[in-house]
């Protein structure tokens, strides 16, 4: 997904991880996915530059899809689609 239309995307769950530092925003996403239902999105809140790398990549590790990351004032929106 491009920029703008992540900006315009309304998640099923947001997880605001934002004052956790790394493993912390990871441990809270894999925590919330089991609320969602096949094909619902999320969006992580984090302000730890760890967590743009690590939860794309678990996110395909476990069959979810990484949508995209947006950088807002002082941190991260990373939206993912649980598998």
């Amino acid at each position: 997904m491009d920029q703008e239309e992540l900006k315009n995307l309304t998640a099923d769950k947001t997880v605001d991880a934002r004052g956790t530092a790394c493993p912390g925003p990871l441990l809270a996403a894999k925590k919330a996915i089991g609320d969602l239902g096949s094909g619902e999105i999320m969006e992580v809140l984090s302000a730890d530059e760890g967590t743009r790398r690590d939860v794309p990549k678990w996110a395909q590790k476990k069959g979810h899809e990484y949508l995209g990351t947006l950088e807002d004032s002082g941190y991260f929106r990373i939206f993912m689609k649980k598998g």
